[in-house]
């Protein structure tokens, strides 16, 4: 048992290109994990991996073993799930890491239903707006937005989340309120930035089908969705929210929303286009039980609450915001 404990953390060791990765996803210390290497290698009578202050590499023997024993524990956790499966018991541990704002007003919410169902699950959430690297973090599930996806991840769309541009009736009595999107450069609008890249989130809209992308002016940038509502509800200007965000705070008069005149609707109206939302798992072969329950729990849940799907859209040669 000990042996392969010790295998287990140099497989993970190697995946994750860390000792410290590999205790992360294994749920120990790393001491400990550096202990269970140091009592594999002992027990073999040969160095596994060469390993400096800084950087760790397989040796010669490592290379040879890795490639037998990662073969067999994946082997192993595939007959691990078959039987879970077989005996209809989702169990296990479950890592979700998504962005700030989706976890605290959709993915939290939820969580409270999925862990009464799934009593056995241990669910870890992990909420930042930076990429996690699925294998390095032990990351089992990541929910991002179509802009962040990355090759390597199976990615099924969970909800299509409708943006509600909208901004406090204070702002709108002292400044006026725009009539159309290309008049936002008239406006001080605050802006999200991207933790990613760095990069400014575009505001675009569809009109008839067509997606267009219209200048804004931004007074503040900033990489918190929570703190541009707050500025926003000051009356600082206006922004562009979910409508998981916006519609509680429209609903209690403090933001009103902003191009949604469904009385006078004509050619010239535009909608905010959505914002997808995908769930990202490692291995399109092998799904485990706990991954596959919550993928399919937020796809039935978010159905009551959100559009799925969206009409298709024509992209438009339009200068984006930089």
């Amino acid at each position: 048992m000990s042996q392969l404990r010790g295998i287990e953390t140099f497989v993970k060791t190697v995946q994750g290109g860390s000792i410290a990765a590999a205790a992360r996803q294994l749920g120990i210390t790393a001491a400990a994990a550096s202990q269970n290497l140091a009592r594999l290698e002992k027990e073999l009578g040969t160095r596994l991996l060469s390993r400096t202050t800084r950087t760790q590499a397989l040796t010669p023997a490592g290379e040879a073993y890795f490639a037998r024993v990662s073969t067999l524990l994946s082997g192993l956790a595939e007959a691990h799930d078959e039987l879970s499966s077989l005996q209809s018991v989702v169990q296990g541990r479950l890592k979700i890491a998504c962005s700030v704002a989706f976890g605290r007003h959709v993915v939290a919410p939820l969580m409270v239903d999925f862990m009464r169902r799934y009593k056995q699950v241990r669910v870890e959430m992990t909420l930042v707006d930076t990429q996690l690297d699925h294998l390095k973090e032990g990351i089992d599930v990541s929910i991002r937005y179509r802009h962040t996806l990355e090759p390597g991840l199976v990615a099924r769309r969970i909800a299509v989340m409708p943006m509600v541009f909208c901004a406090a009736p204070s702002y709108l009595a002292q400044h006026g309120r725009p009539t159309t999107p290309r008049a936002l450069d008239q406006h001080a609008c605050l802006a999200y930035r991207r933790p990613q890249d760095g990069r400014l989130m575009e505001w675009p809209f569809v009109s008839n089908g067509t997606r267009f992308v219209p200048s804004f002016n931004p007074c503040t940038v900033c990489d918190d969705i929570d703190t541009l509502t707050a500025m926003a509800l000051a009356g600082a200007g206006i922004t562009r929210l979910g409508s998981c965000i916006a519609n509680p705070l429209i609903q209690a008069g403090l933001l009103e929303p902003l191009f949604q005149n469904t009385s006078a609707r004509t050619k010239t109206h535009a909608d905010p286009e959505p914002l997808e939302f995908y769930a990202c798992y490692q291995d399109r072969h092998h799904v485990s039980p706990p991954v596959r329950a919550y993928v399919d729990f937020m796809v039935a849940e978010l159905q009551d609450h959100v559009l799925l799907r969206p009409p298709p859209l024509k992209n438009v040669p339009l200068a984006p915001v930089k």
